[in-house]
């Protein structure tokens, strides 16, 4: 008996390992040609098809840095409630900020508001429990993505990474920030995360809505629409905001090359700049090569990532395996200094802005449930700019030489790390 056991518990084991070492069900293997420019009426065409979502007009933007900026807003938009809350995020653990989010949403539920949460399943693995029981005993529907069953563990491995807040079909917020202490602050010191999030206002939220409902459908079966859930949204007048953008996704169970294909398209479209700020900067040999060609085309590639402090080390060593053919074209890669960098956008030609949950790594591009905004507003880009060389002015460059000449022994350690993090 003890022997069939084992057997049984060897062979689960082995399946979860073959499970977890597959990647999603496509896979992108061709370079993408460039055959227009990023300001080219093309580029915003060929996306607004690609991607499944059309660029809307007349949506207006808030860039806020870091908690002190990011969570008051966020708090002040559940306060204000008046039909609707969704909110899917990854990370919710423990703490007075969970707590803060925790009694936002229980109160407006317990005033009518229909309020609906969709957690992550890993992400929230260090949320207190009775957060979770204040919200369902004031009327709070609860959800966890994806939480694994002896049936279907491969279901473990594909989370839901998306960030998105939106109250009453028509205030958006998105971004890289979660519910934790890890984000509270001002980045002042290696406890509190640097960060960018998103208020967006306009017919864009519409669509935030609609991809948080893609995945409210898989976890709870229930289908919320009506004018409560997507209301009537005017295109916001130029006074009040003018902006183009979209929201898209990406799964594994549909539409898993999105933002790879979006990243591709718009690197084969740079004319001049691309600026990258990237909490997991883990770029497979397509990407590497898509930014090489930019390079050698004359486009400045800028990337900033995280330096010593960071959630993870292996992160870092699967990260710096993979930068000599950027170095040695002529990237400018920079590891930022004070604190973790959390931060996920995407600059270009200071006219793309695009912003989300998605890290430029493997996990990212094929194995989690992700969702970014796009922004096409040269103000905007160029605000982000400022901010991106803000970080810039905090950060260290590694040149090539430094990384050519850098110990065997982190050589060997970055290239396990690399064969390995992508499964993490």
């Amino acid at each position: 008996m003890k022997l069939v056991c084992v057997t049984i518990l060897l062979t689960l084991a082995a399946t979860l390992l073959v499970l977890n070492l597959t990647s999603g069900e496509k896979r992108l293997d061709e370079q993408i040609k460039r055959e227009y420019a990023m300001h080219d009426a093309q580029y915003q065409r060929t996306l607004g098809v690609m991607l499944g979502s059309p660029i809307t007009e007349g949506n207006r933007f808030e860039a806020l840095f870091n908690g002190d900026q990011i969570f008051p807003p966020m708090l002040a938009a559940i306060r204000s409630a008046r039909t609707t809350i969704t909110f899917e995020t990854y990370i919710y653990w423990s703490g007075e900020i969970g707590q803060a989010f925790a009694a936002a949403l229980a109160e407006r539920a317990r005033n009518g508001v229909k309020v609906h949460v969709l957690l992550d399943w890993v992400g929230s693995g260090k949320m207190e429990q009775r957060f979770i029981q204040e919200m369902e005993d004031a009327g709070v529907q609860v959800r966890k993505f994806h939480k694994p069953s002896f049936y279907d563990l491969s279901r473990m491995n594909n989370r839901t990474h998306r960030k998105l807040l939106i109250v009453d079909g028509r205030v958006g917020f998105t971004g890289g920030v979660g519910i934790a202490t890890e984000w509270t602050g001002n980045a002042q010191d290696p406890k509190h995360w640097r960060d960018s999030h998103f208020k967006v206002e306009g017919p864009v939220v519409a669509q935030m809505q609609s991809v948080f409902m893609d995945n409210w459908i898989k976890a709870s079966g229930d289908v919320l629409h009506g004018e409560a859930y997507f209301p009537a949204i005017a295109a916001l007048s130029v006074s009040q905001g003018q902006g183009k953008a979209q929201t898209f996704s990406s799964s594994p169970s549909g539409g898993s090359e999105s933002v790879h294909l979006m990243y591709l398209l718009s690197i084969a479209a740079a004319a001049r700049t691309i600026d990258l700020s990237s909490a997991y900067f883990v770029p497979d040999d397509l990407t590497v090569g898509a930014l090489v060609a930019a390079l050698r085309r004359g486009v400045r590639v800028r990337i900033i990532t995280p330096g010593p402090i960071i959630d993870s080390q292996t992160v870092r060593a699967a990260s710096r395996s993979a930068w000599g053919p950027l170095l040695e074209a002529g990237a400018q890669i920079h590891e930022y200094q004070p604190t973790m960098f959390h931060v996920k956008v995407f600059t270009v030609d200071d006219l793309l802005v695009s912003v989300g949950s998605t890290n430029f790594d493997n996990r990212s591009f094929k194995l989690n449930d992700e969702a970014n905004l796009n922004i096409y507003d040269e103000a905007f880009a160029r605000a982000q700019t400022q901010q991106f060389e803000k970080d810039l002015s905090v950060s260290k460059r590694i040149t090539f030489e430094q990384w050519r000449d850098r110990p065997i022994w982190e050589k060997v350690t970055e290239r396990f790390a690399a064969l390995v993090y992508n499964q993490l």
